[in-house]
């Protein structure tokens, strides 16, 4: 993120010191401050609250000086999240974000009917849904085979919420993608292949073929919340 350059000259201080301040090395802060820098939730929280900015604003900064500026609509709420319109159709959105430390809090706060998390982290998003939209950190690598399409360990993915009940239609579109499935004891990524009706179960695939990630069968019952993942950050 050029912006990230920017900040620090205006602060004075040195890349290294930086990198210091945050946790990280001197050639991770230089990878950092190259445009469409992949920059993980965790770090980039650091950044902000050390500037003294959100990470909205970090991104709203960063869209504006490479001459992408942001519209003249507000921003709005919808589903605990708020969207920042851009331009060319684009949106800024800061969601909740379960992090994994976080996830069985969250499961009890959804058994309660609320959902709520204190913390929020940020995507651009191509188009509006009227879907909830959740951040998940997720926790394994069952989604990892290395391959584009790859979910690994403490990633963090944009996912939207679905409704239980679309997956016992036989929608073929729903299959062979990944979710977040809320649990009733975990929170869980793994992509979803179809559903069986005589016995109330989604059929879970790992993509990682290791020994220890197999198959396996989940009653719909047992799941709380899914969220199709929509974009990924490493």
């Amino acid at each position: 993120m050029y912006i990230i350059k920017q900040l620090r000259r205006k602060k004075n201080i040195s890349q290294s010191k930086l990198g210091k301040e945050i946790g990280v090395s001197l050639r991770t802060i230089q990878l950092y401050e190259r445009k469409n820098a992949n920059i993980p939730i965790k770090n980039l929280t650091k950044i902000a609250n050390y500037f003294d900015m959100t990470i909205a604003e970090l991104y709203l900064q960063e869209v504006n000086d490479m001459g992408e500026s942001y519209t003249k609509e507000q921003p709005f709420t919808k589903h605990g999240s708020v969207f920042y319109p851009l331009d060319y159709g684009k949106y800024l959105v800061m969601a909740p974000l379960v992090m994994v430390e976080w996830h069985k809090k969250y499961i009890e706060s959804v058994e309660k009917h609320q959902g709520r998390v204190p913390f929020q982290s940020a995507f651009i998003i191509d188009f509006l849904t009227k879907e909830p939209h959740r951040i998940f950190e997720v926790s394994g690598d069952s989604i990892n085979d290395e391959s584009l399409d790859a979910i690994p360990n403490k990633a963090f993915v944009l996912g939207l919420g679905l409704k239980k009940e679309s997956f016992t239609k036989g929608d073929e579109f729903l299959w062979n993608k990944s979710y977040i499935l809320v649990c009733k004891d975990r929170i869980i990524c793994k992509q979803l292949t179809g559903f069986s009706k005589e016995k109330g179960t989604l059929i879970c695939h790992n993509l990682n073929t290791s020994p220890e990630f197999q198959d396996f069968e989940l009653p719909l019952e047992d799941v709380l919340q899914i969220f199709k993942i929509v974009k990924k950050q490493l």
